[in-house]
């Protein structure tokens, strides 16, 4: 049930790890797009606007939420490259004590600033009421997110990337299931398609839970291992927060321009959030790619391997720029039909704004694809710091051309923004990889010289003896 990265050819691992992944985030993003498609096409424009006014917010916190339980992994791929396990498991059993903590904190913290925050945002008074209720169910279910989300990271930490994608598909079938009994069964509104997305991914979680009690032997801790301790729950608070911060500052530029979007009109809101639907599913590839590089670099930093990270971002970054390439093609040349998965085809307006933004968005996917792969191998090297860091470049990006948008440059200012966000994260993250390569290179320098010092002295003892 579990896979060695530390050996064999990094492509071929990379590649073979990540596919499963992208099947997984398939799954994610079908059931999210049925969602939307079942919004848009059975409750109308305005409610599919209030929804995706909300893209921004959502990523915040769920980004914070996933972008922790990623990092609370990178210890566990560590030791598990290096052997460790017994220190493995108390990485496990002290997550699964943060996670509860970091539930309740989060859960009573973002359903009381909901409101004020959509208000902060400029949501359009005729999308108001649908944006909050929508979002404020999804805020409900933190603790399912941060349960399925602790227990697929450290599934992938020991190298398995294929089984949450099982959990998925029947998260994603019952998510669909629920979706068409609440809105056409039941007649509800926007919180249909939210109570259906909690639901899916709790059972998701549980089943994930039930399974990995069952299927690795090298999880069932002791009742010694269970008990908190405060020097791993530092370590993992080190490396799991900075990574959700990344999530969550770069979502602050999001936000804001996200309410420059609402300021443009319910109309601009429906055709952005379709385009960010679509965007979503074709990005999976290039997102997956990324994320493998996290449990690849932490398992061979445990085994001492640093030559082998270098290969493997390179190996990783040329393929992710061949499928960029792909997913360009796809989103010109059937951008338009995939839009009219969301929308009416008389919405001829919203159908133009959606397919201007596809195609900005996908044309930058190859910087997309080294903002993924070099800021996740620098992740797995342990210097999550730097991910706030990309993360405020990010920010920094999006809040420029919004204020871009809102000062004249209009319409095409919100297409140019993600582009534009990957680009300044780009020009800091590369640097930061080759700093971050010199770091630990020295580091194995120093203790091989300090191995072959101790060797020297043993030796000569021997020789006195």
């Amino acid at each position: 049930m579990t896979k060695n990265m530390t050996a064999g050819s990094p492509v071929r691992l990379i590649i073979g790890f990540a596919i499963p992944m992208f099947l997984g985030m398939l799954f994610q993003q079908f059931y999210s797009m049925v969602d939307t498609i079942i919004v848009g096409q059975y409750l109308g424009v305005d409610p599919l606007a209030g929804v995706g006014s909300t893209s921004s917010l959502n990523f915040m916190v769920i980004g914070f939420c996933t972008g922790v339980c990623n990092g609370f992994a990178i210890p566990v791929a560590q030791m598990f490259g290096a052997g460790e396990e017994s220190r493995l498991r108390r990485f496990v059993t002290n997550s699964a004590w943060l996670c509860i903590a970091f539930s309740l904190f989060l859960t009573l913290l973002v359903v009381f600033l909901c409101r004020p925050v959509l208000q902060l945002m400029n949501t359009p008074a005729e999308i108001f009421d649908y944006a909050y209720l929508y979002i404020v169910i999804i805020f409900w279910g933190i603790p399912c997110t941060l349960l399925y989300n602790l227990l697929a990271a450290v599934i992938r930490a020991l190298g398995d990337s294929r089984t949450p994608v099982v959990f998925l598909a029947v998260s994603s079938v019952l998510n669909i299931v629920l979706d068409l009994v609440s809105i056409l069964g039941l007649h509800m509104g926007v919180e249909g398609p939210a109570l259906a997305t909690v639901i899916a991914q709790g059972v998701s979680g549980l089943i994930c839970l039930w399974y990995m009690g069952r299927k690795y032997p090298i999880l069932k801790a002791s009742g010694e291992e269970w008990r908190p301790d405060g020097k791993y729950m530092r370590r993992l608070c080190f490396m799991g927060i900075p990574m959700g911060l990344q999530y969550s500052v770069t979502a602050i530029g999001t936000l804001v321009l996200q309410t420059a979007i609402n300021g443009m009109g319910a109309s601009v809101v429906a055709g952005v959030t379709a385009a960010q639907k679509i965007n979503a599913f074709i990005a999976c590839p290039v997102e997956a790619l990324g994320q493998t590089m996290a449990p690849y670099t932490g398992q061979n930093m445990g085994a001492g391997k640093p030559e082998r990270i270098g290969r493997g971002l390179l190996q990783a970054s040329l393929v992710g720029f061949g499928v960029s390439a792909l997913c360009f093609l796809t989103a010109f040349a059937a951008g338009k039909d995939l839009v009219l998965l969301f929308l009416d085809a008389g919405e001829v307006q919203i159908i133009d704004y959606a397919y201007r933004f596809l195609l900005c968005c996908t044309g930058g996917y190859c910087l997309l694809t080294l903002v993924n792969t070099v800021r996740f191998t620098i992740q797995g090297m342990g210097f999550s710091v730097f991910a706030i860091i990309s993360g405020v470049m990010e920010m920094i990006a999006r809040i420029l051309v919004a204020a871009a948008a809102a000062g004249g440059l209009g319409f095409a200012g919100i297409c140019l923004a993600h582009p534009m966000a990957w680009v300044f994260a780009d020009v800091f993250l590369i640097p930061a990889f080759f700093y971050c390569r010199r770091r630990i290179i020295r580091q194995a320098g120093v203790t091989e010289t300090a191995q072959e010092t101790e060797e020297k002295t043993v030796k000569l003892r021997l020789r006195k003896a």
